[in-house]
């Protein structure tokens, strides 16, 4: 090609990519869609056994069931890795076109990182939360918790800001132990970095709505529990879905997703609803459900609906 004809061609792709660039900044801000669910991954001794509850079959039922649902940010708590099954938070967000993080909560027990990593060798197993986001992920921190279910339950948080065409927000993922007992850190850490927009908390708390740790964050912090706020006397039951029954038997609710508001936005719910809590009939008559817990979907306005970035206004009208 000569050299004024590439020449010609870099003019016009640059063009093109900044009419593009400039049409997807002009979207006007809308409320996103935030779904969190706790992926079964079989247990500490299923990357010995390879007994994983038919894993990568529930895998491409969440994977298609996801699509459906469309979200923009998703927290998944129970994210595993093995040799044979991979990466799971990596592969979701690959099969779902997303940025993702990860990081592990087991095997967390001792001082030198080089330990726990040839424990979860040894054991070809780890896991822990994940979030997945159709928006870039700018940056993470994952923090312990504190092991008051015992020093061999380790727990974290992890938290990322995500870079929307809006400005950054935060979103975090966890898995706490029964009873929710650390949720005074948990509040701690989001609190801390509360910014002008509201931050999206979703988990598997372990724990009832009127238990102390959940009204720690609903009573005490001002978290808005979702779901609660859309669906008054609604039980949303999520957990204890034997896999393979044929019919639910779900009878706790203790994952939630809560919109902690901003110091300048304090956002809105615009609507929740249990989701992935339907099984697929396989070939041979056998019944699968996508895991052993319901997901939570939450629509959320985390902006003013006429919020824009001041990237978008171009000076003078032009």
């Amino acid at each position: 090609m000569r050299p004024a004809t590439r020449l010609v061609g870099a003019v016009l792709a640059g063009v093109l990519c900044l009419a593009a660039g400039r049409e997807a900044m002009a979207e006007p801000a809308r409320p996103l869609r935030y779904v969190s669910l706790n992926l079964l991954h079989g247990g500490v001794l299923s990357g010995l056994t390879g007994k994983d509850e038919d894993l990568e079959e529930r895998l491409r039922i969440v994977v298609e069931e996801l699509r459906a649902l469309n979200p923009d940010v998703i927290g998944v708590q129970e994210a595993s890795v093995s040799r044979r099954r991979g990466n799971v938070a990596k592969r979701l967000g690959g099969q779902l076109g997303f940025h993702y993080a990860h990081t592990t909560a087991l095997f967390r027990i001792f001082a030198f990182d080089w330990t726990n990593h040839f424990i979860a060798w040894l054991m070809n197993f780890t896991e822990g939360p994940a979030i997945l986001s159709r928006f870039p992920i700018v940056d993470v921190e994952t923090h312990n918790l504190p092991r008051c279910n015992g020093w061999y339950d380790p727990r974290v948080l992890l938290y990322a800001r995500l870079q929307t065409p809006w400005g950054e927000l935060g979103v975090a993922s966890t898995h706490a132990t029964r009873g929710f007992c650390e949720a005074s850190r948990v509040v701690e850490l989001m609190l801390a970095r509360r910014g002008p927009r509201p931050t999206v908390l979703m988990g598997d708390f372990n724990a009832g709505e009127t238990s102390p740790g959940i009204l720690a964050l609903t009573n005490g912090a001002g978290f808005v529990d979702a779901f609660r706020t859309a669906n008054p006397g609604v039980p949303g039951l999520t957990v204890w879905q034997r896999v393979t029954a044929p019919r639910p038997t779900v009878f706790r609710r203790v994952d939630y997703l809560f919109l902690l508001p901003g110091t300048e936005v304090p956002g809105r719910v615009v609507g929740s609803r249990v989701v992935l809590d339907a099984p697929r009939q396989l070939p041979g008559g056998r019944v699968l459900w996508p895991s052993d817990h319901y997901g939570v979907l939450a629509e959320l306005e985390v902006l003013p609906p006429a919020a824009v970035s001041a990237r978008e206004a171009p000076p003078d009208g032009s």
